[in-house]
């Protein structure tokens, strides 16, 4: 058990959010397979609250780009408070997103607010949030496990993905992640390698 634990761990250690999207082709079944992963996470009642929507079509991706850096351009030049500009700087951010357009694929998160049954008759949906978290925690580790870098882009407010994928009035999108395989020669922030330590992170009662 110890050691499956720490290979685990390693195979984890290794994952880096990724920026420089290398333009192959990711297979489907190796995506599905994963999204099959992110389906077994622990929700809520077990109402699984999520929907991922893969989009690959070059043209929905850089429509996705434009209003993405809309907003992005908000959020950096008047919106984001200089605290937060201050944490972000050193992982070298701005409001232009070419990996967007570079990455074989887009995988949008949404957040399902209600259900609908069967008599069209809405009903409540129970820790929705925490629920898509850790399905989304899943599919990251499953990703990251096959072989594919992947970036967790959130813009703020990120509506447009709703329009642009075609959901429903009862999902919300929370998260637009990035996904392929890194270019050749890419680079990742020495900071976003540095963990805290287990004491920093845990206490035993």
């Amino acid at each position: 058990m110890i050691e499956r634990a720490r290979r685990n761990y390693q195979q984890l250690l290794r994952r880096r959010t990724v920026r420089d999207y290398d333009s192959r082709p990711v297979p489907r079944e190796v995506i599905e397979q994963c999204l099959l992963a992110a389906g077994t996470a622990p929700s809520g009642a077990n109402q699984q609250p999520w929907h991922f929507a893969v989009i690959s079509d070059p043209a929905i991706k850089h429509q996705i780009r434009i209003e993405a850096e809309e907003e992005e351009r908000t959020f950096y030049n008047g919106r984001a408070p200089e605290e937060w500009l201050r944490a972000l700087a050193p992982l070298g951010t701005d409001a232009n997103k070419p990996f967007l357009d570079e990455a074989p694929l887009l995988i949008a998160i949404f957040a399902q607010k209600y259900g609908i049954d069967a008599q069209g008759e809405r009903f409540s949906h129970y820790y929705v949030p925490e629920s898509v978290g850790i399905a989304t925690g899943f599919l990251i580790s499953a990703l990251h496990d096959a072989g594919l870098a992947t970036l967790t882009h959130t813009p703020s407010p990120m509506g447009f993905l709703s329009k642009i994928c075609g959901r429903p009035e009862s999902e919300k999108p929370v998260i637009l992640l990035v996904v392929g395989y890194p270019k050749p020669g890419c680079l990742v922030p020495v900071h976003g390698g540095i963990k805290k330590p287990l004491a920093a992170i845990s206490s035993w009662l």
